[in-house]
C-alpha cells in the first residue's frame, strides 16, 4: 500500500510538468505553422493570472522589463524586411518597457501587425499604436494610456489642483501634479513619435489627447468602432490560428469552471 501511495505522490508531482511541456510543444508547432503561412516573425505577449506553487496565491502578470528584453531581442534577430506579428493579451504594465517595445516596433522596416484576441489595455494599447495594422476580434478592446502617478491618474491630479486656490493645495500634491504633467507630456510625445509615419499631425494630436488626458477611466474599453474613429487602422480579420494559440495559454485550473460550452463551431440548422 505504501508503494502505491508513493507512486501516486510522484505522479501528482510530475503531472503539471508533463502538462506544461505538452503545451509548450503544441505552441511551438502552432507558432511555426503561423510563421510559415504568413512569412513573418511571430511574437506573443500573453499575461495570464498564475498560481504560486502550492500556496494558491494569485499572481497578476503585467508588462515588465523582462518582457521588453525578450521582445527587443526577438526584433533584433529579425531581418528588417521580415514582417512582425505580435499577439497581445495584457492588462498593461510599466511605462518604460511598454515604451521601449512600442518604439522598437515603430522603427521596424517590415510590416508590423498586432493581434488583439481579447484585450490589450494601457501599456498594451501603447504597443498596439506602433503597429501598421491592428487586428482585433469583434468584441476585443483596447484602453486609455493615461499615465498613473502611484495609483492615481495624472490627469486627475492636475484637474484637482486647478479647482482649488493654490494656497490651499499641499506641497506633496503640487509635487505629484508636477510629476503628472511631465508624465503626460512624455506620453504624448511617445504617441507622436511612434505614429509619425502613418498618421497626419492633427490625427496624432487628437489621438494623444483622447487616450492620455483622462477623457475616460483607465479601464475604459475602447472598442473596434471607437478605435477606428480615433484614426487607427483596425480590422476584425482575426486568423483562427491566433485564437487557437490563445487556448494554449490556459488560466490556472479552478475547482469548478465558471464558463462551460461544447467546443467547435455551431452553425444555424438547415431548414
Amino acid at each position: 500500500m505504501s508503494d502505491w501511495l508513493w507512486l501516486g505522490f510522484v505522479l501528482l508531482a510530475v503531472q503539471p510538468m508533463i502538462r506544461q511541456r505538452i503545451l509548450v510543444a503544441m505552441r511551438a508547432r502552432l507558432f511555426s505553422r503561423i510563421e510559415e503561412r504568413r512569412g513573418s516573425r511571430l511574437i506573443s505577449l500573453v499575461h495570464r493570472q498564475e498560481t504560486m506553487s502550492f500556496l494558491g496565491i494569485p499572481v497578476f502578470r503585467y508588462i515588465d522589463v523582462d518582457d521588453s528584453e525578450q521582445i527587443l531581442r526577438a526584433i533584433h534577430l529579425t531581418d528588417a524586411e521580415v514582417p512582425i506579428d505580435l499577439i497581445l493579451h495584457t492588462p498593461g504594465g510599466l511605462a518604460l518597457p511598454s515604451t521601449q517595445i512600442a518604439r522598437a516596433l515603430s522603427r521596424h522596416t517590415g510590416k508590423v501587425t498586432v493581434f488583439v484576441p481579447h484585450y490589450a489595455m494601457s501599456g498594451g494599447t501603447l504597443i498596439a499604436l506602433a503597429a501598421d495594422e491592428i487586428v482585433m476580434s469583434e468584441h476585443a478592446v483596447l484602453g486609455p494610456v493615461d499615465p498613473q502617478i502611484g495609483s492615481v491618474p495624472a490627469a486627475s491630479i492636475l484637474r484637482a489642483i486647478e479647482r482649488k486656490p493654490i494656497a490651499e493645495v499641499e506641497d506633496e500634491t503640487l509635487i505629484l501634479a508636477d510629476q503628472g504633467e511631465m508624465a503626460l507630456n512624455q506620453l504624448k510625445q511617445t504617441i507622436h513619435d511612434i505614429t509619425s509615419d502613418r498618421l497626419a499631425e492633427h490625427v496624432r494630436d487628437a489621438l494623444a489627447s483622447d487616450l492620455s488626458e483622462g477623457r475616460w477611466t483607465h479601464d475604459y474599453p475602447v472598442t473596434v468602432e471607437q478605435a477606428r474613429k480615433l484614426g487607427l487602422t483596425v480590422t476584425t480579420a482575426m486568423p483562427p490560428e491566433v485564437l487557437e494559440l490563445m487556448a494554449l495559454y490556459p488560466q490556472p485550473i479552478r475547482r469548478q469552471p465558471s464558463v462551460e460550452y461544447s467546443p467547435g463551431r455551431r452553425g444555424a440548422r438547415a431548414g
